[in-house]
């Protein structure tokens, strides 16, 4: 009996993954444990090892994201078939007569499609040398292949699969033919659709049965769901195409959703280039977004003097083989800090204001791509050669690509440092579920006049503290940032 291979939850925060890549082809005999594909998440990139054992094959496609849980591939016993629905033709392919007598039901007024396209950049087909050298192999005219890879590239398996069904949706050569789009149905009479368009038609109470499918994917996206909706709040549905909806909450997702996908004004020039928000750059957009709309964040700035922290670096530099950086010493403070002012180490749910037990400090490091937060666990439990160690190593791991989704869940507090680019204060925006972050700016040398008229020089810091006021006010917020601001002058206490 077919076994299913599922988009697995790797981490109690993940809710999707992408498809980065397959790493066996299609009818590989798979061992327990052995890596089979590699999914990115909204925070690392991971390789999925199989569960079992069996003959693999491949549901999901290279470059789209599905929900944990949802169907991605089957684990096959000897001789056995997989039990994937087969994609019936487009309904324009069929003559009316030929339509009526399909024992596949076809929507009474089917939605007209865009004329399809093979995908191109530049210019060129888009598609890889491996996808070329194969339809020359088995005589496919490529440039009639449907592809699935990222962007609509064209791969060797979107060839091999238009030469083993010629019945798959194709692409027009003619600039000029379009195809009339019905619901593609499976042998079991369901509509061909991504588990995202699922989910959300799911969630917004739509019949995916009226819904346009994407030409070029041959299933319904959620792009197309969410256009359908827009349509319909639009006042363009048609009598063919009722839209229904659960409930008035339902209703409500819809509006929002719709609020949620408005239309931006194009490029006012001509683009070098357009990068995609997507992956981890989209994660950061839409809970960085989120954060701003869901909390009443305020930001303070106060400096600390770092003399003493300075002195107490030299000192080390000759003994310690993990010497704490600037940072480290904050990160020290901030979580001890904590312990004197627990509101801060908090979480607002549906209760109320959760007080968290535990402190787990993240601290932000800069990628390529986007912001990473690795967790420093337990921090207080560490004094600063252990704690200079530990951010050495979950730094290294982070721009290596080898964090563990262990290491980036479960932060309390966050630390942000923009210092090494010369910045002294900021406004940091909080990391939910946290309530509050300290950004942590340059090291200066600030001019000072005593009260005698004697003129010196002091090491500063600016630390910016955003936190949430819905949880606590200015003052405790002012009270918790002067308590780090002590705990600095005071290297000694970050060692306790």
């Amino acid at each position: 009996m077919s076994t299913e291979f599922i988009m697995p939850k790797l981490g109690l925060t993940m809710e999707e993954g992408t498809i980065l890549e397959w790493l066996v082809e299609d009818g590989t005999e798979i061992t327990q444990g052995m890596a089979v594909l590699r999914i990115e998440t909204d925070k690392v990139e991971s390789d999925v090892e199989s569960p079992g054992v069996g003959r693999f094959h491949r549901v999901g496609n290279q470059g789209d994201t599905y929900p944990c849980g949802a169907l991605i591939g089957y684990l096959l016993a000897d001789g056995e078939t997989p039990p994937v629905a087969q994609v019936n033709a487009p309904a324009a392919a069929a003559t009316p007569a030929a339509a009526s007598s399909s024992s596949a039901p076809v929507a009474s007024s089917a939605p007209v499609a865009s004329t399809i396209a093979a995908p191109r950049r530049e210019g060129r087909l888009f598609a890889s040398p491996n996808a070329r050298r194969v339809a020359k192999e088995l005589g496919i005219d490529i440039e009639t292949v449907v592809g699935s890879g990222p962007e609509g590239r064209i791969t060797s398996e979107d060839v091999e699969e238009a030469h083993k069904n010629p019945n798959a949706p194709r692409v027009s050569t003619s600039s000029t033919s379009a195809i009339a789009v019905a619901p593609i149905l499976s042998s079991n009479g369901n509509v061909l659709a991504t588990a995202a368009a699922r989910q959300l038609a799911d969630l917004l109470g739509v019949d995916l049965a009226q819904v346009p499918y994407d030409a070029a994917d041959g299933r319904v996206t959620k792009e197309g769901v969410a256009a359908f909706v827009r349509s319909q709040l639009a006042g363009s549905r048609s009598p063919s195409t009722p839209a229904t909806h659960k409930d008035s909450s339902s209703t409500e997702k819809s509006t929002a959703s719709t609020a949620s996908t408005t239309v931006l004004a194009p490029a006012s020039q001509t683009p070098t280039s357009i990068k995609k928000m997507s992956g981890m750059r989209g994660t950061i957009a839409k809970r960085m977004q989120s954060s701003l709309q869901e909390m009443a964040q305020l930001t303070l700035h106060m400096d600390a003097d770092l003399d003493a922290i300075v002195e107490d670096r030299e000192s080390r530099k000759s003994s310690s083989n993990n010497l704490p950086g600037f940072t480290d010493y904050v990160i020290a403070a901030a979580a001890r800090a904590l312990k004197l002012h627990p509101i801060v180490n908090s979480q607002v749910t549906t209760e109320g204001i959760a007080l968290l037990p535990e402190i787990h400090v993240s601290m932000a490091v800069a990628l390529a791509e986007g912001l990473i937060v690795p967790v420093i666990k337990n921090t207080t439990s560490l004094d600063l050669a252990a704690l200079a160690s530990e951010t050495k190593r979950l730094s290294g791991a982070a721009r290596e690509g080898k964090l563990g989704l262990a290491e980036l869940e479960g932060g309390t507090f966050s630390v942000s440092t923009l210092g090494m680019f010369g910045v002294d204060g900021f406004t940091p925006v909080i990391n939910p579920p946290n309530t509050a972050i300290l950004g942590v700016g340059r090291l200066r040398d600030d001019v000072v006049v005593s009260k005698k008229g004697k003129v010196s020089t002091v090491k500063r810091m600016t630390l910016s503290l955003t936190w949430d006021h819905r949880v606590f006010d200015g003052a405790p917020a002012a009270e918790f940032c002067k308590s780090i601001v002590d705990l600095l002058a005071d290297p000694s206490a970050l060692n306790k």
